[in-house]
């Protein structure tokens, strides 16, 4: 009995959480982004991890934390969008269609960073063995077009029709209205199976930048600094709090360290500190925690964490 009453309190506890974490947005904007995850690939809790970490969250100490996405929600157009098509695809789409919008649509667009399993393995659910779609439109650089289109199971959703490949070009704009503009720029990471970008998302009145992967900000061909000042919001990877984090080599998977983005930034105005919002969040990151000294230190120093279910008006 002890032990029944034990698991029927966590899961009145996980339940609460998410109940609070996804209440329903505010809708003093037209267009906002909304933040639908905030962890590294594989998510939070991580498999067979036996960790600290991961222990918290069996033990009810710390909440699921979703695979890193933002949704894009036009109410004065009726459409909405997705930013990378995670394993948490499915919870996802429905916060959006629950919390947000429900068009009729199960998505108007989905927008692909690269070929990496927690960003487009999600695209699964569209196939005949899920809801089987019709011609999802799904946004897609030159080398991940061709990968989808050439490598199964994923050539299936082409063939199929359940998706259709929209083409997009490094630096060039597309317009998803008069007001909502969507620019990729091409960003180094570990391209096995296709390019990586990131986004630049713009509204009437604001806009964002989306960059969940990339290996160290000096190999960006533009001034990251200088990016971040252009816009209003930076969801920007903060996949480690620093280095010798895990007991693999770092040097194998670059990700720019919290520390390391800290410092780069230490010098500018608490204005531009102020519009980074850490995400892409691994497992082992104590910044994951929902309690944490280290968050508050960073936090005071003016910078942020995505949170999931915090809404950014674009208008």
């Amino acid at each position: 009995m002890r032990v029944f009453f034990y698991f029927l309190t966590l899961s009145f506890l996980l339940v609460s959480c998410d109940s609070k974490k996804y209440k329903k947005a505010s809708k003093h904007s037209n267009q906002y982004i909304t933040v639908l995850g905030v962890a590294q690939d594989a998510g939070f809790p991580h498999i067979n991890c036996d960790k600290d970490c991961c222990r918290a969250f069996y033990e009810g100490f710390e909440s699921k934390k979703l695979i890193v996405s933002l949704g894009l929600v036009d109410l004065k157009d009726n459409k909405k969008y997705i930013f990378d098509a995670t394993p948490d695809f499915t919870q996802q789409i429905q916060i959006l269609k629950s919390n947000h919008l429900d068009n009729g649509n199960v998505i108007d667009g989905v927008f692909l960073t690269h070929g990496h399993i927690g960003h487009y393995t999600g695209l699964m659910y569209f196939g005949k063995e899920a809801m089987s779609a019709k011609d999802i439109p799904v946004y897609v650089m030159p080398r991940m077009k061709h990968y989808l289109e050439t490598n199964g199971p994923w050539s299936q959703l082409v063939t199929m029709k359940n998706i259709e490949l929209k083409p997009l070009h490094n630096d060039s704009t597309i317009n998803l209205n008069k007001d909502l503009k969507i620019t990729p720029f091409l960003v180094p990471h570990r391209d096995e199976y296709s390019e990586t970008v990131g986004y630049k998302i713009q509204g009437k009145l604001k806009s964002a930048l989306f960059i969940p992967d990339i290996n160290k900000w000096y190999l960006l061909e533009r001034s990251i600094v200088d990016e971040v000042k252009k816009v209003d919001y930076a969801f920007i990877d903060a996949s480690f709090f620093k280095d010798g984090e895990i007991s693999r080599p770092m040097k194998e998977i670059p990700h720019p360290f919290i520390v390391e983005t800290v410092k780069l930034f230490e010098k500018e105005s608490l204005e531009t500190k102020s519009k980074i919002y850490f995400i892409h969040l691994n497992h082992t990151n104590p910044a994951l925690k929902e309690k944490s000294t280290l968050n508050d230190s960073i936090q005071n120093l003016g910078f942020h964490f995505a949170k999931e279910g915090a809404d950014f008006s674009l208008d």
